[in-house]
């Protein structure tokens, strides 16, 4: 029996930044997804996630044991005031890999898809860490210097900025979200329709999936940590692999 993890999401372990950003506030590149829910259960430290959305802005502490979630369209920045660690649960695994997410960089910068890409990059993969390192950290200024611009607007009741960003956004990920579709097909749609041919079958009296019941076991991926836009980022390998 094919399986995937659980809603068809994707887990990983996150340590947010805990340097200063330009506004001395340490944590991460504030940014938002355009179709992916997430989730941040904390395990450890504390802090708080600041969000802006429909309702304007909003910050949540974060304490070991909590669960925060958050809809597509929220912007929200990770805020690490000592230790912070979670464990990140995003919807329709992999989509986010592909460009299911836009960083608040200035208007003039995410408006011009080559400033944006420029701005957005971590150089090669075979740089040094510390040159990654420090791209992470100017990245995460300048979405921080575009967040201070939305928070403070909608702060005043003018929802004029956000809803520029969000049609810079739009334009941004539109040529490259053709292919989405299918990640959402293959992913939670497939496991969607797995459970219901499995509620079917019960209810007609079959119960001769269990028989091929297993466990499997999620593997960090091993090697440095990335460089996220939150913090440095573990991932973990929830492919299908059963053990007898």
């Amino acid at each position: 029996m094919t399986s995937s993890f659980p809603g068809g999401t994707s887990l990983s372990q996150l340590d947010v930044y805990d340097d200063a950003a330009s506004d001395g506030v340490c944590g991460g590149s504030p940014h938002m997804h355009l179709v992916s829910t997430e989730a941040y259960i904390v395990i450890s430290g504390e802090g708080s996630l600041q969000t802006i959305d429909g309702a304007g802005f909003r910050e949540t502490t974060l304490v070991p044991g909590s669960v925060v979630w958050f809809t597509p369209g929220t912007i929200h920045r990770a805020v690490n005031r000592g230790g912070l660690r979670v464990i990140v649960l995003m919807s329709n695994a992999g989509l986010p890999e592909a460009g299911d997410a836009v960083m608040t960089f200035p208007a003039e910068i995410v408006s011009d898809a080559a400033a944006y890409a420029a701005a957005a990059s971590l150089g090669d993969a075979s740089d040094a860490s510390e040159a990654r390192a420090e791209r992470a950290a100017q990245r995460r200024d300048l979405a921080v210097a575009g967040f201070e611009t939305l928070r403070d607007a909608v702060l005043d009741g003018d929802r004029g900025p956000l809803d520029a960003f969000h049609r810079a956004a739009l334009a941004l990920v539109r040529d490259r979200s053709a292919a989405w579709g299918d990640l959402v097909q293959q992913g939670p749609l497939a496991q969607a329709r797995n459970s219901l041919a499995l509620a079917s079958a019960v209810a007609e009296g079959s119960a001769a999936h269990l028989a091929d019941a297993r466990v499997h076991d999620a593997l960090a991926a091993s090697g440095e940590r990335s460089f996220g836009m939150c913090g440095r980022l573990r991932t973990y390998d929830v492919t299908d692999r059963g053990n007898s």
